[in-house]
């Protein structure tokens, strides 16, 4: 049967993704690179690329949208199923297509391909963004066969690419070293990046990367794509490179130990895979990432953020109330919006004292904190500040009573000895009664205490000793129901309280996923708050996620460092202490009070402008970022000194995103305080920039072309410095 050719193009403002129905009815991708400036050449591409047979026939075997197992391609499927009468194959064709406006920047176009020998249907979706050049896909399974079919394969999306060669940069890490860089030239076969460990996830490696297309990956020129997956739980790309040096990129949920029946009139969705092709590097990639995310995706994308207090550094489990009242005071002096109460204030039966006992018994305890939530919502309103809390209510301790009451809400064996990670187990959130009782958790404290204004929700441990006592014999639906149930809670919570700012954390960096930053403001990018290593964690999630989504805490890791480098590199992000000012000098706690006031003046530039990777720490000694507001009036440039060679050359710092029209004086800022000569109060007494540029005024054109002589040649330095347009 010959069917009609149909033309589908979805676009952004700078990018064409075109599909195309061939004279089989199937439907194949034609292009996916820069946008068509005339609406009638996207027709003109092949709708396949024509393939001789063994017998010296052509075969049209193209690159299909979706493709499925058992047919005429050769290579990695997007699609797997087992059919009612054991049969394995599927062959998808077009049967319909419809696009809708969503917003003047947001349009969906549904596309409906269906079996002809089997009631099995596909709908690809594709929401483009035209203004951030972002497209995000996602694909819904359906059938309705007599009984039950097998899914084994299920791709969120199928892209192709046709170039000479094929450079990926990939990351990768632990616990304190997350999002480490790697880079390599792809070769014929595949490569796989993907993870088992349930739901967290990215503890080794991270769900996002970064392709170029004929040369390595720059921050600023060439084509690359970058693409990411929403999803906590296991995940996987294969890139594949075929017979004649295409490739085709493929993403979803990773399918091991996954085998998912699913019943007649069920619908099955995988996770939205986001992407963005640049022409003009990673850079600019990222800043288009970055606005997508505050504009569509990062819950209260476009609001502010709180200024923070943490105590876990500075008491660790070892506090009472008079101590946390006095840790409040300090965060008011400090000039904190909010005191963050970690682990360690929960438990009776077996107090939470360490992290061998307590998680999941989430009742104040009382021998520590007599008076409650109450009592410590009270001393935060005398000292002035808002108050949050810590949680991990996906996790439970065998010693604990939630254990004792519900040992079937556990993940673990009932035939094998248990393996305790962090002494630690993960409640099975596959089971509707766990969801609820997660839920209630953050529910109950909110509902008793309505002025907690904050939760850091935290999930130290991947899935261990696989098996579901809720799910039975369906055991390989374990690692995606659980993932689904997470999100249920979490869906659950932010539709009962919008406006409560979330923080998510994992270990550390391992979470941080599109999909759960629907429902939190920021997440914890590291427990390693030594600041040398924060600059590459920094750099490196910034490639993705925007600013004010990445938590970054002034702490005592590294020593070594002053405070400020300490101040300076945490300034950068969203910024908290996680420090006792009982530690620090007058002449410290002066400038940290001065460093907060100068952050919350210069808030909205750092959070909600448009963020400029400028010299690379992988690639030097030294590193600079730079924030500049939308209206181009305001900029912040930070630079660092990492560990300067000796006699080492330095260069001038080129800025970008500036007009180069306007003129912007120059002033360095987070400046230290001297000590005056009596040793009395510090006072206001700032030291005195050595900047050279301090108080001049330029040109945006010059500082982009010329830059400024930024960089010093000592040890863990940086500066701060504020461009205002006149």
């Amino acid at each position: 049967m010959k069917a009609q050719q149909t033309v589908i193009r979805i676009s952004t403002d700078e990018t064409d993704l075109i599909l195309k129905t061939a004279p089989n009815g199937r439907l194949y991708q034609t292009w996916l690179g820069d946008k068509f400036l005339n609406e009638a050449d996207a027709g003109l591409l092949p709708h396949f690329i024509a393939r001789p047979a063994s017998d010296g026939a052509v075969t049209p075997r193209g690159w299909e949208a979706y493709p499925a197992s058992g047919a005429e391609d050769y290579f990695e499927p997007a699609f797997a199923v087992q059919h009612n009468d054991g049969n394995m194959t599927s062959i998808l064709y077009y049967r319909s297509h419809e696009t809708k406006n969503i917003s003047d920047n947001v349009k969906e176009t549904l596309i409906r391909l269906a079996d002809r020998e089997y009631p099995v249907e596909v709908t690809l979706h594709y929401v483009s963004f035209a203004k951030e050049n972002i497209i995000k896909t996602w694909t819904e399974i359906r059938h309705s066969e007599k009984k039950p079919v097998k899914i084994t394969q299920y791709a969120s999306s199928m892209l192709y690419f046709e170039s000479d060669n094929y450079f990926l940069t990939e990351y990768s890490g632990d616990w304190a070293r997350e999002v480490q860089r790697s880079s390599q030239q792809l070769q014929f076969g595949k490569k796989i990046i993907d993870t088992k460990l349930g739901s967290r996830a990215a503890m080794h490696a991270y769900p996002f990367f970064q392709l170029g297309l004929g040369q390595e990956v720059q921050e600023n020129q060439g084509n690359v794509l970058v693409g990411t997956i929403g999803w906590t739980g296991n995940f996987r790309f294969t890139f594949e490179i075929d017979n004649v040096n295409n490739l085709r990129v493929i993403s979803g949920i990773n399918p091991y130990a996954s085998d998912y029946e699913l019943n007649a009139g069920e619908t099955f969705t995988t996770p939205e895979f986001i992407f963005t092709l640049s022409n003009a590097g990673v850079g600019k990639a990222a800043r288009r990432f970055q606005d997508w995310a505050r504009n569509y995706q990062l819950k209260d994308g476009k609001g502010d953020r709180l200024t923070l207090l943490n105590n876990w550094e500075a008491t660790g489990f070892d506090f009472d109330e008079k101590i946390l009242g006095e840790v409040m005071l300090e965060a008011k002096d400090l000039g904190m919006d909010m005191f963050l109460l970690d682990d360690g204030w929960f438990g009776n039966k077996y107090p939470r004292v360490n992290d061998h006992a307590g998680l999941g018994d989430w009742e104040v305890m009382h021998s520590k904190l007599p008076g409650g939530i109450p009592g410590l919502l009270k001393s935060a309103a005398n000292a002035g500040i808002k108050f949050g809390i810590w949680v991990e209510p996906e996790m439970v301790n065998p010693k604990s009573e939630l254990f004792e009451r519900h040992p079937e809400w556990v993940i673990r064996q009932p035939n094998r000895e248990t393996y305790y990670y962090r002494n630690q187990l993960v409640l099975d959130l596959s089971n509707p009664e766990v969801q609820d009782y997660v839920f209630g958790v953050v529910d109950k404290i909110m509902t008793e205490n309505p002025d907690v204004a904050y939760f850091k929700w935290d999930c130290n441990s991947p899935i261990t000793n696989i098996h579901s006592p809720y799910l039975k014999e369906k055991q390989s639906h374990l690692y995606i129901n659980h993932v689904r149930g997470v999100y249920n809670v979490f869906r659950r919570l932010n539709e009962k309280y919008p406006d409560l700012p979330m923080m998510m954390c994992s270990g550390g960096g391992a979470r941080c996923d599109y999909e759960a930053l629907k429902y939190f403001t920021e997440f914890w990018c590291s427990d390693n708050t030594d600041p040398v290593e924060r600059l590459y964690i920094q750099w490196n999630f910034s490639q993705f996620f925007p600013i004010k989504a990445m938590a970054a805490h002034v702490t005592s890791w590294n020593k070594s460092a002053g405070i400020k480098f300490r101040v300076d590199v945490a300034m950068m992000c969203k910024l908290g202490f996680d420090i006792g000012l009982k530690e620090l000098s007058p002449e410290e706690r002066a400038f940290c009070q001065n460093a907060v006031a100068g952050y919350k003046r210069l808030k909205n530039v750092i959070l909600n402008g448009d963020f400029y990777r400028l010299v690379s720490p992988h690639e030097s000694n030294h590193t600079a970022v730079m924030h500049v507001s939308k209206t181009q009036d305001k900029a912040v440039l930070y630079t660092y000194d990492i560990h300067p060679r000796f006699k080492e050359k330095l260069t001038p710092v080129k800025l970008q995103g500036l007009d180069p029209k306007k003129k912007y004086r120059i002033t360095e800022i987070n400046l230290f305080p001297e000590k005056k000569k009596d040793n009395s109060s510090v006072g206001e007494v700032l030291k005195t920039s050595t900047l050279k540029e301090h108080g001049q005024t330029f040109s945006g054109d010059y500082l982009m072309k010329a830059g400024i002589d930024a960089f010093t040649a000592s040890d863990m330095h940086s500066r701060v410095i504020e461009l205002i347009a006149e």
